[in-house]
């Protein structure tokens, strides 16, 4: 059956400018890092995507190594653009990224310009498309001068594979340094995505938010579920098919009574906000103005519609806020905050 899209969608969405940049970036972006490898049925990503374009979510997130295997993801999304999205390709954003392990030998990762070209070129014929529109790279390459990287990102955009360039785990010093380099060659740096959580706050301690503030730099912030730890998922104990379980991204160590009981404290808060916990996790990092968009992932329909039903209620009062640090100020589970830590001298 041909997919026609909602009508409706774009009424549906929250559309937030990325930075001091002319792109608009719904509020909820859908990234395609787990659910879309070779060990799930295509028809459930179909499904995914199609809720997810439905609810007003334009943006899609993919990188070269998402899957398994590495590359099925894009490879997916591919099939999805040529079928489902056929003719839509202007009403989306599609970014990808390059920085991590993707093939063997030494140009398979990291920061080369022969490694973000070649890889770039990849993603372009897996996802069957001319360009992307927003290129990353994927993590800060300490043994690759900064500006090889940033010069390879200036090409990919003078050579029309895509229309603006973005970094991602980037503390704020290379962050500022990244941003110099790009903004002497002229080139469309608009937007930095870090993971952020109220249980990983890596970016509030390092200052990162207010240099994009000042910077005129735009986020999409990653993990703002804290890999499933943030839902009803994980309150009791953890169930056979979770990430957990499969020890995909999120350890069981991580688990334990102590933090589970935080998390119980969270969505008691949540109830009385009249929220689902994964709601008031994604309104609590979209309150920050410097947010554009919170980055989510899905391994089916319902939990789309489940996360956009988060921008029914953005506003918090001091005192949740206050009653929220009491069981996640400065990361009790701070699991992801080394993401950033190549990225500091």
């Amino acid at each position: 059956m041909q997919y026609i899209p909602q009508p409706e969608r774009y009424q549906k969405m929250i559309y937030k400018r990325c930075g001091q940049s002319g792109l608009q970036l719904p509020a909820i972006s859908l990234g395609l890092w787990h659910n879309f490898g070779d060990d799930k049925p295509h028809q459930t990503k179909v499904d995914i995507c199609t809720t997810a374009f439905d609810l007003g979510i334009t943006h899609f997130d993919l990188a070269n190594n998402y899957g398994p295997p590495p590359g099925s993801a894009e490879k997916a999304f591919g099939q999805i653009l040529k079928q489902q999205f056929a003719g839509l390709r202007d009403e989306l954003i599609i970014s990808t990224k390059a920085g991590y392990h993707m093939w063997d030998g030494p140009y398979g990762e990291w920061g080369s310009r022969k490694y973000l070209i070649s890889s770039c070129d990849q993603s372009l014929k897996r996802l069957g498309l001319d360009y992307v529109d927003i290129f990353y790279s994927h993590r800060f390459d300490p043994n690759t001068p900064l500006e090889e990287t940033m010069m390879a990102l200036d090409q990919l955009v003078r050579s029309g594979k895509a229309l603006y360039v973005g970094i991602s785990s980037y503390n704020s010093q290379r962050t500022r340094e990244a941003y110099a380099i790009l903004k002497s060659l002229g080139t469309p740096f608009i937007i930095h995505q870090p993971s952020y959580s109220m249980l990983n706050r890596w970016v509030e301690s390092d200052g990162l938010l207010d240099n994009l503030d000042e910077l005129g730099l735009g986020s999409i912030v990653f993990s703002p579920l804290a890999q499933g730890m943030l839902t009803d998922k994980y309150l009791k104990d953890i169930p056979h098919d979770s990430r957990a379980s499969q020890s995909k991204s999120l350890q069981t160590r991580f688990l334990n009574e102590e933090n589970r009981k935080n998390i119980q404290a969270l969505h008691a808060i949540a109830e009385r906000r009249g929220q689902s916990l994964a709601q008031m996790a994604i309104a609590w990092v979209l309150r920050k103005q410097q947010v554009t968009s919170a980055l989510i992932g899905a391994s089916r329909p319902q939990q789309v519609i489940d996360c956009v039903g988060s921008l029914k209620n953005l506003s918090f009062t001091e005192a949740e806020l206050r009653e929220i640090d009491l069981y996640a100020k400065d990361g009790h589970i701070n699991i992801w905050a080394q993401s950033a830590e190549l990225s500091k001298d």
